[in-house]
């Protein structure tokens, strides 16, 4: 398993992805953002996670909250599992902060997530500061990280 990851912008050497992966994160985008303008920024990161499930609720998306996961280790299963905040759609891991910014910590453990559910499109949001951070990524077959 390949933990470095190559980050390409989709614009720069895939643009016929763009659109695609933006409708697919569409409704997901819009609900992150009403949680943050709703709320506003300072609060702690669960009462965002609970706002965020009460208005996927409300808009009839399909996730599962605290996506547990375990992986493989030498042939056995590790006993600890992880979890990723959100899984949307069976298909989209959103990951939720509430920090003074997003840094490469933030970013690999999604990339992480990603490779090990075989999830390929990630959101990372950050509802600390006043204006929400989005990152969206999306993991290709070949182990090339997409930002779009």
């Amino acid at each position: 398993m390949n933990m470095q990851y190559t980050l390409k912008r989709v614009v720069d050497t895939h643009p016929e992805w763009i659109n695609d992966l933006k409708q697919k994160c569409y409704a997901i985008n819009g609900c992150l953002a009403q949680v943050h303008n709703d709320l506003g920024p300072f609060l702690n990161e669960y009462m965002y996670q609970d706002a965020l499930q009460i208005l996927l609720d409300e808009k009839q998306i399909s996730y599962q909250r605290e996506y547990y996961f375990s992986i493989e280790y030498r042939g056995k299963q590790i006993a600890h599992k992880h979890y990723v905040d959100f899984l949307v759609e069976d298909s989209i891991i959103v990951e939720c902060k509430a920090v003074e910014k997003l840094c490469l910590e933030y970013r690999q453990q999604l990339w992480n997530y990603m490779r090990l559910t075989g999830k390929q499109i990630g959101i990372l949001y950050n509802f600390g500061p006043i204006k929400g951070q989005s990152e969206h990524y999306y993991l290709n077959h070949d182990g090339t990280m997409y930002m779009f």
